[in-house]
């Protein structure tokens, strides 16, 4: 996906999501890394899914069954994600998103805002990067994912005797998208446009290939457009903290135990994914 939501989300699913039986048969990738005394399981999440998708891997059950720690990028319990996205998502008094949109973009984002049942009106105070946001679960939501589906929520109470250690906290998270500068969040607003409007199934094509460990596919449609987009924005949103998560688990691997890291699915994939970065630096990762 091509938009600050999306990147956030991470290849986030879509609730338009058409379960064939070949999608029933498939399996999301999971990379194992091991040394003498300890194992990190890397597996990548969906944040939004349909009710009654059957995703778990044996390989991530059994991993969660012996894990002594479970990171995540970010806690979602506690209400600091909402503060945070308060805090940070609404545009100066005075100043209004209609205005800073094209004439095609305003256009478009009365056809998706009238799609989703959201006013123009009340998105109309947000900074780009919120709306951006906001359309693009607004239209999940609409067609049946759900958050309490995703991959976090289900593995949230996951093995339980784990310690659960996370990458970044709610703010530094919603930070990367509100201090993302503004021309790049417009950008990537008037992309998302663009797609919830010409290409709704893009985010199933997209789920299709996580649930198949289509590397290629989820990198082709969901992370390399990105690249083209905004260069920014991708060093802002993926690259640059792939490479930060790449060494806080060169540390955990230093140590001993089981660790089983779900982190949004377009971070582990492509030339700066977390597995090619582990490989460029020696590591021996098993997987795609």
């Amino acid at each position: 996906m091509t938009t600050i939501g999306g990147m956030l989300a991470a290849v986030t699913s879509a609730a338009t999501l058409l379960l064939s039986p070949a999608a029933a048969w498939a399996e999301p990738a999971v990379w194992t890394v091991r040394d003498e005394d300890s194992t990190i399981v890397l597996f990548g999440s969906v944040h939004l899914l349909p009710d009654g998708l059957d995703w778990r891997p044996a390989a991530l059950d059994a991993a969660l069954d012996a894990a002594d720690d479970l990171w995540f990028e970010t806690p979602t319990e506690g209400g600091e994600g909402r503060m945070a996205t308060r805090a940070l998502g609404m545009l100066p008094v005075g100043e209004s998103l209609h205005e800073k949109l094209s004439a095609e973009g305003r256009a478009r984002l009365e056809r998706v805002s009238d799609a989703v049942s959201l006013s123009p009106a009340a998105l109309d105070a947000l900074r780009p990067w919120l709306a951006d946001v906001t359309l693009s679960v607004a239209m999940l939501i609409r067609d049946g994912a759900r958050a309490e589906a995703g991959v976090e929520a289900v593995l949230a109470s996951a093995a339980p005797g784990a310690g659960r250690r996370y990458f970044e906290t709610p703010w530094e998270q919603v930070a990367f998208l509100a201090e993302a500068p503004e021309a790049d969040q417009l950008a990537s607003l008037e992309e998302t446009l663009r797609q919830l409007d010409e290409d709704p199934e893009l985010f199933a094509r997209l789920v299709r290939a996580w649930l198949a460990g289509d590397q290629a596919a989820i990198d082709a449609l969901g992370v390399a457009p990105l690249r083209t987009l905004s260069p920014g924005l991708y060093e802002r949103l993926l690259a640059g903290r792939n490479r930060r998560w790449t060494e806080r688990i060169v540390e955990r691997l230093a140590g001993s135990g089981t660790t089983v890291i779900v982190v949004g699915a377009g971070h582990l994939t492509g030339p700066d994914g977390v597995p090619a970065l582990l490989r460029a630096r020696g590591v021996a990762v098993e997987g795609p």
